[in-house]
């Protein structure tokens, strides 16, 4: 039963991180007057990118871009194939789709 329970915390998790992320690059949006492109990722919201001339950065509150829940980089891409940004993770088996703790955890859902 707990692992049950873990399984299921580990993708609310991720949900959170990704809307975290989403409000941060919607910060970095309004001051650079765009999303980082999809070379640069999520990195953008610690570093400054070469073409961010207002940038105001770091957008978050920790040194380094969270992992998902699995260990495992998010997966941001700009222009989104489902949003202006998509950000996602694989889950637990790092392949697309999958149920409980393998699910995936998208932006867009």
């Amino acid at each position: 039963r707990v692992m049950k329970h873990l399984g299921k915390a580990k993708t609310d998790t991720a949900r959170l991180q990704i809307d975290n992320l989403s409000a941060a690059l919607d910060i970095y949006n309004l001051e650079n007057g765009s999303y980082p492109s999809t070379e640069v990722g999520l990195d953008a919201l610690i570093n400054a990118p070469e073409d961010a001339t207002s940038w105001n950065g770091p957008y978050l509150r920790k040194p380094n871009v969270p992992l998902d829940p699995w260990g495992k980089p998010f997966n941001y891409r700009f222009h989104g194939e489902h949003g202006v940004f998509d950000i996602y993770t694989l889950g637990a088996d790092n392949t697309e789709g999958g149920e409980k703790d393998n699910q995936d955890v998208a932006s867009w859902e």
